[in-house]
């Protein structure tokens, strides 16, 4: 079985699911992305995206491929390229690094062991860029309601937000807490030394966003 990595450009964006080529949750602004599906193409708003981003910075993603099919994804920037990042409680995300901002693997990939190559992937190719850290807003549990029950983060329309407990379980440290959205932090040279024993808890952030409601238009 012939597995392969390769820089998410315009040549591979199509390689993407199409909900996620869809969802520019973190690549506009709240208004804009609610324009844009509003008139039924965000898929292009998402190429114009990634185009700028190229040309300005380089490539923003990896994909996963198992015998020329893609399993897998991730996605990441600098802040500044993602207008969605600055309305977080708890942005700005820290000068040295960039911004992690959603990934998946696909469900007939998972246990393969694709979820850290493609990770380690990533930080390999963000560390010859000079990157020290990547950094990522966590969907956590709502502050205890007058009932005593916790609310899911996905039950507040943030799909596109990665568990908070979940980063934590790969070695992400919470640099600015909150009830909601804490912003967590990863050193390159952890990601580059995960060992096999983490590979399930790196299947399980990968395996965790709900692509299939990716539609870029909900709040943070």
């Amino acid at each position: 079985m012939g597995r392969r990595m390769a820089p998410l450009t315009l040549d591979t964006l199509a390689d993407l699911p199409k909900q996620s080529r869809q969802c520019v949750f973190w690549e506009l602004d709240a208004e804009a992305a609610q324009r844009a599906a509003a008139a039924g193409y965000p898929d292009f708003e998402k190429e114009a995206w990634i185009s700028s981003v190229l040309l300005q910075w380089g490539p923003c993603g990896r994909l996963v491929y198992v015998d020329d099919q893609a399993a897998g994804f991730v996605m990441y920037a600098p802040p500044v390229y993602s207008p969605r990042s600055t309305g977080f409680p708890t942005s700005p995300v820290s000068g040295d690094s960039v911004l992690l901002t959603t990934g998946w693997i696909e469900p007939a990939f998972r246990g393969e062991g694709l979820a850290r190559m493609l990770l380690q992937g990533a930080a390999k190719d963000l560390t010859q860029r000079g990157v020290k850290a990547v950094e990522a807003f966590g969907g956590a549990a709502a502050a205890v309601g007058g009932d005593g029950s916790e609310e899911s983060p996905h039950d507040h329309g943030d799909p596109c937000v990665l568990p908070a407990h979940l980063l934590e379980s790969v070695g992400f440290t919470v640099v600015r807490p909150h009830h909601r959205y804490p912003r967590l932090r990863l050193e390159l040279k952890t990601a580059l030394s995960w060992r096999e024993d983490v590979e399930a808890a790196l299947e399980r952030l990968l395996g965790s966003i709900r692509v299939q409601t990716l539609t870029g238009v909900a709040h943070p």
